[in-house]
């Protein structure tokens, strides 16, 4: 069926807002690598986040810079005008996109070896949902070379909102450290494991409500010439 007006709407409203806090966390990152005397202090429960990511300043450019672009080209992967009207666009976009995500996710690999905040809780989150990310990453790359384009669209969502949970994740992490009732170690796992469970879910749930209007949509499933116009990163 397909989602009422209004619903599509806070939709995209809630994706762009992810994509804000997405984009204003990787700022801040740059800016106090750059800058170290602007960590929080070591009193602050903020400072076990900082002095974190400040032992390998370099791994954390190449895993939130590429990130960013990621950020900033996903929702534009969905946009149905400019699938149509900008295709050449459309296309190299989502090589970009494509190329970002690959990085992210081996990135998000070898930081959370490294370190971790939440310590194993938050380190089985990350290795699960980043090994999620890159399969279904992917998976929507070797769909679009084959042509299937309805089904490419959904791998693309789910590897998304995957990738948008760490925007969620801060958020809820605030609600830890305003609650004050336990330590960074302690819920930083639980923090990422929330996030992570949430998008997964909300990507299907998605999925499945939009399906069926998908599928009746210019032939989308059998791959004719329209749906051919329309793919991304082939």
């Amino acid at each position: 069926m397909q989602p009422p007006r209004w619903l599509t709407r806070l939709v995209w409203i809630a994706v762009l807002l992810l994509v804000a806090i997405a984009l204003l966390a990787v700022l801040h990152r740059v800016i106090v690598l750059d800058d170290p005397s602007l960590m929080a202090r070591p009193g602050n429960p903020a400072g076990a986040v900082d002095t974190a990511f400040a032992k390998y300043p370099i791994l954390t450019f190449v895993h939130i810079l590429p990130g960013a672009l990621f950020m900033t080209l996903g929702p534009l992967q969905f946009v149905r005008r400019i699938r149509t009207k900008h295709l050449q666009f459309h296309r190299w976009s989502g090589r970009v996109f494509f190329a970002c995500g690959l990085v992210v996710g081996l990135s998000a690999l070898a930081l959370t070896f490294q370190t971790s905040v939440g310590g194993a809780t938050e380190r089985a989150a990350i290795i699960l949902f980043a090994i999620v990310f890159l399969f279904e990453l992917v998976r929507a790359f070797v769909l679009i070379r084959h042509r299937r384009i309805a089904l490419h669209r959904e791998w693309m969502i789910r590897a998304f909102a995957i990738g948008l949970a760490i925007a969620t994740i801060r958020p809820i992490v605030g609600a830890f450290f305003a609650a004050r009732q336990l330590s960074p170690h302690e819920f930083f796992g639980i923090a990422f494991w929330i996030g992570f469970t949430i998008h997964f879910m909300l990507g299907e749930v998605w999925i499945n409500y939009t399906r069926p209007m998908v599928l009746l949509r210019g032939g989308l499933a059998s791959g004719d010439s329209r749906a051919r116009g329309q793919k991304v990163m082939g």
